[in-house]
């Protein structure tokens, strides 16, 4: 094509020119004409308004990215997604947040949300239970009733602080100098354990840099130093190793493991400035120097499903996925059956030494035909539906709360025919050549082929997980760390992150509260050493318990 000749023109004589189309031609052309002239101009003006990103761009020309199935099929076919919501169909198996009524009182939480608050008993100022009734003069008082609630949620700094004047005096003879004593309750660190507890919380739970924290403190009159906050978590991160050790020991034991990573940075190995060579597996290293040959930083997040616990761990460094569970799979015993993996089909994702009984991830698979729905909306609106059929039998399984061997026979009575249904259908589209495979839907076809096994491996195997969506979902607190901080200055640095992010994930996946927990480990510091297995997220409670039950006998 030769060069095309650049016109300037403006929105006025568009708007001239329009009026003159309007004229000469039929309504219809001239409409169609019209919407592609006005879509052009609001393209320009996004283009020009600096404000706008790649992101938005997308999102205002294609509608919000999503993947459920109501709002692929709302994108494509509104009437019929219409349809679909009054029949009350929910996607995926799980529930349609849009048909879901509201619930009463409008989200509000109510008092028993607040489990960490302060309980503080109000009485009536003039009456006991047994009293005469002062309005009747003949019943009796009984406290047969619940108490009235009254919640109040105040303001203050992230960390607080208390100066203790102590008394001096004087005399005046003999110049002798008297101080009144600290108090005896509140110890002899100027951070107690609590501090360092909600340091770790808002800097690896929440991903609040210190140096945003520290100008939060010195705002609000509690100076808090960047420097400082290192130095508590660091030394909070030498108290609780031991349970993050345990940790560690326990998910190598357990039946499934899921694993992935997501990128990283850590400047002291983007320098150069490598770990000595004895720390780094050989085919990372080159030559004599310790520089890595893998130019990329990596953080793996694995999730451990051992009975009814889980068990997050995350990893920082040259490490990829595979090469991380290695070394975790290196502390299994020997008298156990290989794990259950669960991961996507990305070759870094696999240990290359010990074996496991490897399944890929469903919702990659699905994603793939969800992206391209547009495009080709027939076939691929067939496998949305046969994905979301599939998944709607695994989530009755977990309402049923079905055992490991009941939940694979719910599944090959009713998602072995579907899946049976969709090869049938993949194999026509290859033989009968009704797909190019190098459009988009041939590519998603190509990769359900070539990892059918592996994607259908929960039709054979009890225990197998439909999808690797609780280790994306734990690799979230990594993204959010990174988003906010940018990267880690120094291995140590990310070692210590990781060791929070595991423990406090882990909590989260118990239903424990990590700020109770990283006070108590700290408060019962050497018994932690003595014996790490007392101490873990889900069993914390009782062992605090149990030793507050000892002391009044002790004292006795």
């Amino acid at each position: 094509m030769g060069n095309i000749e650049r016109v300037e023109i403006d929105v006025q004589e568009i708007e001239a020119l329009l009026t003159c189309a309007k004229e000469a031609l039929p309504e219809e052309a001239f409409t169609k004409i019209e919407q592609i002239v006005r879509a052009y101009l609001t393209m320009m003006h996004l283009v020009e308004d600096r404000q706008t990103t790649i992101a938005r761009l997308r999102q205002m020309l294609f509608g919000a990215s999503t993947e459920s199935f109501s709002n692929v099929l709302k994108t494509l076919d509104p009437q019929t997604a219409a349809a679909h919501a009054q029949e009350g169909n929910k996607p995926d198996g799980e529930g349609d947040k849009q048909d879901t009524p509201a619930s009463k009182g409008h989200g509000r939480n109510g008092a028993s949300a607040y489990s960490a608050a302060k309980k503080v008993t109000v009485l009536l100022a003039t009456l006991k239970p047994g009293e005469r009734c002062p309005e009747c003069i003949k019943g009796k008082l009984y406290e047969n009733v619940p108490p009235g609630v009254v919640v109040r949620v105040v303001g203050q700094a992230p960390l607080a602080a208390t100066v203790y004047e102590l008394q001096k005096l004087r005399c005046n003879l003999c110049g002798e100098v008297f101080t009144a004593e600290a108090p005896a309750d509140i110890g002899t660190e100027k951070y107690d354990a609590g501090a360092g507890a909600m340091i770790a919380t808002l800097k690896y739970g929440g991903g609040m840099p210190f140096n945003r924290l520290a100008q939060l403190q010195e705002h609000m009159g509690l100076p808090l130093p960047a420097a400082t906050q290192w130095e508590c978590v660091d030394a909070l991160a030498t108290i609780v190793k031991p349970a993050h050790t345990e940790m560690i020991q326990q998910a190598a034991q357990a039946a499934v493991l899921h694993n992935d990573d997501t990128g990283a940075k850590i400047l002291e190995l983007m320098k150069g400035k490598d770990v000595l060579a004895t720390e780094q597996p050989e085919d990372l290293l080159q030559g004599t120097q310790g520089a890595p040959q893998r130019s990329g930083v990596f953080t793996s997040g694995i999730v451990a499903v051992t009975g009814e616990h889980k068990i997050a761990l995350f990893y920082t460094g040259c490490k990829h996925a595979g090469e991380n569970l290695l070394e975790l799979l290196k502390k299994r015993s020997a008298s156990l059956a290989p794990p259950i993996q669960m991961c996507d089909a990305l070759s870094r994702n696999m240990p290359k030494e010990l074996q496991t009984i490897v399944a890929n991830c469903a919702s990659h698979a699905r994603r793939k035909f969800a992206d391209v729905a547009i495009s080709f909306p027939e076939g691929c609106l067939y496998v949305l539906q046969v994905f979301r059929q599939v998944y709607a039998v695994d989530a009755a399984a977990k309402e049923q709360q079905l055992c490991a061997t009941a939940r694979l026979a719910l599944h090959q009575a009713q998602s072995l025919p579907l899946m049976t249904a969709l090869a049938d259908w993949i194999k026509e589209q290859i033989v009968a050549k009704k797909v190019e495979p190098n459009s988009g839907l041939g590519e998603a076809i190509s990769y359900m082929r070539k990892h059918w096994q592996k994607l259908t491996l929960f039709l054979h195997v009890p225990d197998v997980p439909l999808d690797n969506n609780i280790c994306e979902r734990a690799l979230k607190k990594a993204i959010l760390h990174r988003k906010n901080a940018l990267f880690y200055k120094t291995q140590h640095g990310a070692e210590v992150g990781d060791l929070f992010m595991s423990m406090i994930h882990t909590c989260q996946l118990c239903g424990a509260n990590h700020f109770d927990y990283l006070v108590a480990l700290q408060k019962h510091r050497h018994l932690l050493a003595a014996t790490p297995a007392d101490w873990m997220p889900w069993n914390y409670r009782q062992t605090v318990d149990g030793l507050a039950q000892q002391a009044p006998l002790a004292s006795s």
